[in-house]
């Protein structure tokens, strides 16, 4: 029988010890074990049949899963009838109901937050709202071509539709995030439908993609091999103070880091969309067999290139289309990455959800122009910690995070957004120097 295994026809019991080793890590590597609400799951097989992809809840493997598990579920219920297959026991009564190292007491005020928004309804969405989004997107994209048919293809009027069509993007890009995020319906399968329109026809892009990538930057953000948006470290970048000094001393050398900040403006925000994004998401598609995001994504181009084909020749298309993305590039690149790069980005330290988030991101102030210009990602923690909220919300529950951080000493950054943007710059030269300083002394 094992360490704390009951007698046979009983619930198994175990330790935070016992669970911790299973993480697919340790001297079981082929296990994967996770706890929600004291409940002990074996995610060994599972992870690879999960909605949500292997590596989002394989993260959470040896750990206590219980916060997002409820973040990023809508119909709970439902998702727990297929996890009973999965449950091998419960946590031992002299154990307590998440990881010991961990905040007790804001863990609980936390989750008291969580009961508390969802009564007063802040989870719930105003569809208006996003059908004014939709709108104003596609008014957008008709007058860019308007532009085009009344005025000719001359070097103004084609600059002047290529911006309003790299609005369209950026304010796409925003809308299928609410799709993805499963903000806007109440059933999941509505919102993946609506999410392959937007992401596919409106972008060219596959939702699978974005599902895969960005499910994992939100159940560990700034978390060095388990977040992807910071996988530009080591080989273009060096993020972040611990991980900065510990390539130093390593002696590795991928990039002149100490130069960073400077390169950032060449290969980061103008060629992030334009150069790798454009041809790796057909890669993903294809290797992945997702034939149906395939699919949309073409007819995305098909419209695309028959719309404006007529007016501009291919050459005119294709640099029309690649001036589009450099637009898109610039402002999907400044407005997610101001958030997150000069926050604390380090490995794993399985820290409770609300500091987890609170660490690794910040906000810009509130004004009309920030919140229409970022999609309301200036409130980025609120985002982080509720992800299934509505945008049009997140000024409401503002006021309760501040409290709460107040309450335990945790700072709640917010500032404006020039100054976000420039804190990226000194982020990269801050721990650029860092680097070399490692790299050349220790």
């Amino acid at each position: 029988m094992e360490g704390s295994e009951l007698v046979q026809g009983e619930m198994r019991r175990f330790t935070w010890e016992e669970i911790g080793q299973r993480n697919g890590r340790g001297p079981a590597p082929q296990e994967r074990w996770l706890v929600i609400d004291r409940k002990v799951y074996d995610i060994s097989r599972f992870c690879r049949r999960h909605p949500g992809g292997s590596r989002v809840i394989s993260h959470y493997a040896g750990q206590d899963a219980t916060d997002p598990f409820i973040a990023f579920h809508l119909d709970k219920a439902l998702v727990r009838k297929y996890m009973n297959p999965l449950l091998i026991g419960e946590l031992a009564p002299d154990q307590p109901s998440f990881e010991p190292s961990k905040n007790k007491k804001l863990v609980e005020d936390f989750r008291e937050l969580r009961a508390t928004v969802e009564r007063m309804g802040l989870l719930q969405p105003n569809h208006a709202f996003f059908i004014l989004c939709l709108c104003h997107i596609l008014m957008l994209d008709v007058a860019a071509w308007l532009i085009i048919w009344y005025f000719g293809a001359s070097l103004v009027p084609f600059l002047f539709s290529a911006v309003l069509l790299g609005t369209v993007q950026a304010q796409a890009g925003w809308l299928q995030h609410d799709f993805g995020h499963l903000s806007v319906f109440s059933k999941s399968r509505w919102n993946h439908w609506v999410h392959k329109f937007v992401i596919g026809h409106l972008k060219g892009a596959p939702a699978s993609w974005w599902n895969h990538l960005h499910f994992q930057h939100h159940a560990k953000p700034n978390c060095f091999r388990k977040d992807p948006d910071v996988n530009m470290h080591p080989l273009f970048f060096a993020l972040g103070k611990t991980l900065s000094v510990e390539l130093g001393v390593q002696k590795k050398k991928f990039m002149p880091y100490n130069h960073q900040h400077k390169y950032f403006f060449i290969i980061g925000p103008p060629a992030l969309v334009p150069l790798y994004f454009q041809w790796y998401i057909f890669y993903f598609a294809v290797q992945r067999k997702q034939w149906v995001d395939l699919a949309w994504m073409l007819s995305f181009y098909i419209r695309f290139f028959l719309t404006y084909l007529p007016f501009l020749g291919v050459k005119g298309t294709l640099g029309l289309h690649l001036l589009v993305r450099f637009i898109e590039s610039n402002w999907f690149v400044w407005v997610t990455q101001m958030n997150h790069i000069p926050m604390h980005i380090d490995y794993d330290k399985n820290v409770d959800w609300f500091s987890t988030q609170l660490q690794a991101t910040c906000n810009v102030h509130q004004s009309l122009f920030n919140d229409w210009f970022s999609g309301h990602l200036n409130f980025q923690i609120e985002h982080h910690l509720f992800p299934t909220m509505p945008r049009h919300n997140y000024w409401k529950v503002a006021p309760l995070v501040k409290s709460l951080c107040a309450k335990h000493g945790i700072e709640y950054q917010c500032k404006p957004l020039l100054t976000a943007f420039a804190d990226i710059v000194h982020s990269l030269k801050d721990s650029g120097e860092l680097w070399l300083d490692a790299y050349l002394h220790k």
